[in-house]
């Protein structure tokens, strides 16, 4: 029988007096093959009794020289080395794991990073900003903006904050006289109407400030739900509010603007609003062209938030929330565009925290050829049945296609070179994380697929005026709670891709704390 070369434990050690550091220093387990290496022939290691055991007396000596250590036991039979030997073969093929995805981001990083090289008429416009102090630098060619939002603000942190400050910022660099901001905001509570109040104090352009205590819903459209009562859609909250910080225009036909910029509650760049306004699908002589530009809004470094607005090139949903965002599903052309690298990627509809229009969807011309409406947030009417506000505006702006299938290009564009958070930490990331995404393509491809990603839409196809027949929930109005499920013909409209089976009613009674809306389910 062969001879086998022994455990370092078996060696004569004084281990009381040695570190682990001594220890990891002499013997390497991960160099040393216990079961193929052989002790020479000639060699003098042998096993003794250690000197501290031979120093005590002979009860120690013999129970050593009676009961040494079996040389043929092999490590894996030894008690608890095999769970030792397992545990660091586990640790180094995390190692290796870890070492493969460090070096496929630094070489992502390096090689190809994603919507970080910009194309150059922004470095122009960025360069432009930087070397100058002029106000109204950002605005080379003296456009018109009109800047709207619609706030909720309990503690008055965002007027107050950060997001007011980046506002400042902004009409400073698109020049005072050329900017009319308007700001609706309800139902905020004091520290709200305070900061609000201070905060139109610091304007020098043309504002609309509005501060309501309390919505009135008298004029608001509702809907029977089972049961019997009435109640408010919140979409149809959303769209008034988000309406209502529009009409400055109505009030003031007169006033005429080239762009419309409509806001969230978002951190985010000033020099990025320029770009999203004066850059995005710019043509031949460098002027943006788009019905409207939509930032991608982060409601942490690699999740997009605004999912429940944006709609692909064929009026599909997108996928799992993280880069590239649009699904294989139809053609795919979003999720090229997006891979293309493109500052204008095609889609049916978006948001992204920000959005700028076009802003003669939003004004009736004085002169000229009418309009036979004017743009304005709205919500649907059916009962069960919900699509966003901000997907139905878009619905509303773009040419109706002949086949949904067939779009080529509506003029609404999400920009991926502009992005924006919900806080200043997520904002801080962004730079750095999108370097990297590309990397997540195939993960999203294969996680979407599992995810059943995008959820089928019977809408998504629907031409407007075509004549539908469908089995939906009707209420009966005479009978207090009544209702059936009926065959009813609809005539369909522009925005069946914008929605999805559901109902969304704001709360009745609203704890603190609470969402200001609830859920009810669909009949059985």
């Amino acid at each position: 029988m062969s001879s086998r070369l022994l455990h370092p434990d078996e060696y004569e050690l004084d281990m009381r007096s040695r570190s682990s550091i001594d220890s990891q220093g002499t013997f390497n387990l991960d160099e040393a093959d216990f079961e193929s290496q052989t002790i020479p022939k000639n060699s003098t290691l042998i096993y003794r009794p250690p000197l501290l055991s031979r120093i005590l007396g002979s009860n120690h000596y013999g129970y050593h020289r009676l009961n040494p250590p079996n040389p043929f036991l092999t490590p894996s039979k030894r008690p608890g080395c095999y769970r030792r030997c397992f545990h660091r073969r586990i640790l180094s093929y995390l190692q290796i794991f870890l070492t493969i995805i460090i070096a496929l981001i630094l070489l992502a990083s390096i090689f190809s990073p994603s919507y970080t090289r910009r194309p150059p008429h922004y470095t122009t416009l960025r360069n432009t900003v930087i070397n100058s102090s002029t106000p109204g630098r950002g605005n080379p060619r003296n456009e018109k903006i009109f800047i709207a939002a619609s706030l909720y603000d309990r503690s008055g942190d965002i007027a107050g904050g950060q997001w007011g400050e980046r506002i400042l910022m902004l009409i400073d660099l698109l020049g005072e006289e050329n900017v009319f901001i308007s700001i609706y905001e309800n139902d905020s509570g004091p520290a709200g109407a305070g900061a609000l109040l201070d905060f139109e104090a610091r304007l020098s352009c043309n504002k609309s400030i509005v501060f309501e205590d309390n919505l009135d819903f008298t004029d608001l459209h509702a809907v029977t739900i089972p049961g019997g009562s009435k109640r408010i859609k919140r979409i149809q909250y959303l769209a008034e509010v988000r309406n209502r910080a529009l009409r400055p225009l109505d009030a003031h036909p007169e006033m005429r603007f080239d762009k419309l910029l409509y806001l969230n509650d978002i951190i985010f760049d000033p020099l990025d609003a320029l770009q999203l306004l004066f850059s995005t699908h710019a043509d031949e002589n460098g002027v943006a062209q788009y019905r409207a530009a939509c930032a991608v809004d982060f409601i942490n470094p690699f999740k997009f938030y605004d999912t429940y607005a944006t709609r692909d090139l064929q009026g599909y949903g997108v996928g799992l929330p993280f880069f590239p965002w649009f699904t294989t599903a139809g053609s795919g052309s979003s999720r090229k565009d997006v891979l293309a690298g493109t500052d204008a990627v095609r889609v049916r509809s978006c948001w992204g925290g920000m959005v700028a229009f076009d802003a003669r969807f939003f004004q009736l011309p004085i002169s000229g050829p009418s309009q036979d409406h004017i743009a304005r947030f709205r919500a649907s009417h059916d009962p069960f049945w919900e699509a966003s506000e901000c997907c139905l505006i878009h619905a509303d702006i773009q040419d109706i296609p002949v086949n949904p299938e067939d779009i080529a290009d509506t003029g609404i564009y999400m920009n991926p070179f502009v992005r924006v958070a919900y806080d200043s930490r997520t904002l801080s990331w962004l730079g750095i994380t999108r370097r990297f995404e590309r990397l997540y393509t195939l993960i999203h491809n294969i996680g979407s697929h599992i995810a059943a990603l995008p959820h089928f839409n019977s809408r998504r196809t629907e031409v407007p005026g075509q004549r539908v027949m469908e089995t939906a929930w009707v209420p009966n109005e005479d009978d207090y709670g009544g209702g059936s499920f009926q065959e009813v013909r609809r005539i369909a409209a522009n925005d069946g891709f914008c929605g999805r089976p559901g109902l969304q009613v704001l709360a009745e009674e609203r704890e603190e704390g609470e969402a200001g809306w609830e859920s009810i389910p669909v009949p059985t």
